[in-house]
């Protein structure tokens, strides 16, 4: 399968977008991954750049939910929960418990912080929105400051 990447700066970071021909692979702040092994066989396809486009809007305040392909790798259940995760609605946050209990698992709320912080396709699959059941917020893979950065952003 090949893969194509694009990248978009942003005021927290540059996003790293990977697509196949079908559909986006991964949205990861750059500092969180190693950068492709070939970095000289990089390409854009119209699917990272449609990638790009809806994070720009996103980021600029245009956008609230995405239209993008998607195709994650993980488990079952992980795929359940990222699943999951696309129902907590722009601006509103959920709790590992909410989505647990979604899920019919509502002892499985470490299972599903475990499943949220391998989501592979960061905003477009939101697991910033999930918090602790206490209301703080807690673990996000690109950083506290990043997941408030994103909350506040769609709290305005």
């Amino acid at each position: 399968m090949r893969q194509y990447c694009s990248r978009l700066p942003t005021d927290i970071g540059v996003i790293l977008i990977e697509a196949s021909d079908d559909a986006i692979l991964s949205v990861a702040f750059v500092d969180q991954k190693v950068e492709p092994q070939n970095a000289v066989t990089i390409q854009e396809n119209d699917i990272s750049r449609q990638g790009v486009q809806q994070l720009s809007e996103y980021f600029a305040g245009e956008r609230t939910t995405f239209s993008l392909p998607l195709s994650p790798t993980g488990t079952a259940f992980q795929q359940r929960v990222w699943t999951q995760l696309c129902e907590v609605p722009y601006g509103e946050t959920a709790s590992y418990l909410d989505i647990a209990k979604a899920l019919a698992k509502p002892t499985a709320t470490r299972a599903v912080g475990a499943a949220n912080g391998k989501n592979p396709i960061a905003i477009v699959i939101p697991c910033h929105r999930i918090i602790g059941a206490n209301g703080k917020l807690t673990g996000y893979a690109g950083g506290l400051e990043r997941k408030s950065y994103l909350l506040e952003l769609e709290s305005r």
